[in-house]
């Protein structure tokens, strides 16, 4: 409500700008609003706001102002001093003049680690320094996700009905329907359904928007149709023709094949559930995986 949350963003606020630009998604900017939102009832209210690490162009250092959506506003997270980071670890890194949601994959040294990036599937090495414990601000509150389960994990957390996800577990849901074969989206779990159904969840989606803008879109998934995230750590250097795939498209993960292999790391994958053949970067993929019995294949 405008009592909430969307009042903190008032002029002068410090805050932290989201993009949803293609290549930029989870990665943060710090700023400050110059013109608060008409009706702060609304997600989609436009905010004029001015970047701290970002300018107009190379030559011009004037620093950037842009019109955003309310949604796309949160206050600067709490400020951690000596925190010590360990694999698998949900981190933020400072990288590019913002900071980029990641996974710690491998401890290099005392003070420096390796994160995985998965929204533009890079691996780069951080000293601890310019890297702070992922946080998400929901409702008016700082909140440590993280990602699970783990398979080492899951066996604890199995019962004679399957498998438990917990509030806050970062997850991959598939939505039934045509059109929709083979296609996982990143989510997170609310909260185990108080409906009738004892399968059923209420997840987020992080990429899919509600069809007003007004945040991020909610729905009840049935158990069977909710994983895990895949390790990030399993990735390849390139990819042969008739390797099974996950390709990056349209907010999700499609399962397809490889057809061909192009120069400078492209490729055409096919994929069966939709017949469609499109072509792809090597960042855009990854390695098929299925979760079954608690383990991945």
């Amino acid at each position: 409500s405008g009592d909430g949350i969307c009042n903190y963003f008032k002029e002068g606020a410090e805050v932290e700008i989201s993009s949803s630009d293609e290549g930029f998604r989870r990665s943060w900017y710090a700023g400050a609003v110059i013109r608060p939102p008409e009706d702060p009832n609304r997600a989609s209210s436009k905010v004029l706001v001015e970047y701290k690490t970002l300018t107009e162009s190379e030559r011009k250092k004037t620093p950037l102002q842009e019109e955003v959506e309310l949604v796309q506003l949160r206050p600067p997270p709490p400020v951690e001093r000596g925190r010590s980071f360990k694999l698998n670890d949900e981190v933020d890194a400072y990288y590019n003049d913002g900071w980029w949601e990641g996974v710690i994959t491998q401890v290099l040294a005392e003070d420096e680690f390796s994160v995985f990036f998965p929204g533009t599937r890079e691996q780069i090495s951080f000293k601890s320094s310019h890297l702070r414990l992922h946080r998400e601000w929901v409702q008016g509150k700082w909140v440590c996700y993280k990602l699970a389960p783990s398979p080492s994990s899951s066996s604890k957390r199995k019962s004679r009905q399957g498998e438990h996800f917990c509030e806050g577990d970062q997850v991959e849901a598939h939505i039934e329907g045509d059109g929709f074969e083979g296609a996982w989206f990143a989510a997170k779990i609310v909260k185990k359904s108080s409906s009738s159904s004892k399968h059923n969840y209420l997840i987020e989606y992080a990429d899919i928007r509600e069809d007003d803008y007004s945040g991020f879109l909610r729905s009840e998934v049935d158990r069977k149709n909710i994983r895990p995230r895949p390790p990030y750590h399993v990735s390849v250097d390139s990819f042969q023709v008739g390797a099974a795939v996950e390709a990056l498209y349209a907010d999700g993960w499609w399962a397809g094949v490889i057809r061909r292999v192009f120069i400078n790391g492209n490729y055409l994958v096919y994929f069966e559930g939709t017949g469609d053949e499109m072509r792809f970067n090597h960042s855009q993929l990854r390695i098929h995986q299925e979760w079954r019995q608690g383990k991945w294949h």
